[in-house]
């Protein structure tokens, strides 16, 4: 069962994607006129469906808690942990709306996925690449500072079930440099569709809460770096009462 279920599932998720072409190039022709507002509404709808159908497809249930910890009206950084590979729908369909993403280069050798992520707002970044890494960060900053939420796994890789990996500080110092609010997320329970079978795909119970935010403007240099502790630390209290 799960054999056929995953391979359904990636059948139908390039299926999906070719269906969605036609909108995808609209998408892309009311960004080139212009029409940003237009473009994101028509983009945001887009990708909750496809993420919720790809959940659905997989049999992940999700529940969710704390999406009135979302500060309104403001631009924030959002930072959960990472399980694993679904992760990243999970996250799309749980917040307040979906979000761009700090994302791996490797994501921009997918056809057709590098568009809507393009159009989403995400900004790849090359770890391998100090220089490149850099202004990935910087571009990050500067859309924080424009307004613009961003998702960033601040683990920077998968702890597949294993224990939370440390924090990264770059995210958090880009959280302090443009003054925004942190959001820790605690995921439990995405290693269990992929990782702890083998990459077959199999139903499960997923829960996201959405934690309390940290503020860091007005934060002094040595506050600001406890900001990614404090997070990981709220995360981690969050996971073991799941």
């Amino acid at each position: 069962m799960a054999i056929l279920r995953t391979a359904v599932w990636f059948i139908l998720f390039f299926l999906t994607l070719i269906v969605y072409i036609p909108v995808m190039l609209f998408a892309v022709l009311l960004e080139a006129l212009g029409c940003r507002r237009a473009e994101r509404r028509l983009v945001d709808v887009c990708v909750r469906l496809w993420c919720r159908m790809r959940l659905v497809l997989a049999g992940v249930r999700v529940t969710v808690t704390g999406r009135e910890n979302i500060p309104a009206g403001r631009a924030v950084m959002f930072t959960p942990n990472h399980q694993g590979n679904f992760d990243i729908p999970v996250i799309l369909t749980s917040l307040d709306k979906p979000h761009g993403l700090l994302a791996k280069i490797e994501t921009k050798k997918i056809p057709l996925v590098r568009t809507w992520m393009r159009l989403l707002g995400c900004v790849f970044v090359d770890r391998a690449d100090t220089r490149s890494a850099l202004h990935s960060l910087t571009e990050c900053t500067r859309r924080l500072e424009e307004g613009e939420s961003l998702i960033v796994f601040p683990e920077g890789t998968r702890s597949k079930g294993g224990p939370m990996g440390e924090f990264k500080q770059g995210a958090f110092r880009m959280a302090c440099k443009a003054g925004v609010p942190v959001v820790p997320v605690a995921i439990e329970g995405t290693y269990r569709v992929m990782e702890q079978n083998g990459g077959l795909i199999r139903p499960a119970h997923v829960r996201v809460q959405i934690l309390p935010p940290i503020e860091t403007k007005g934060l002094s240099r040595a506050e600001q770096k406890t900001v990614g502790e404090a997070a990981a630390a709220a995360i981690a209290r969050a996971n073991r009462t799941a």
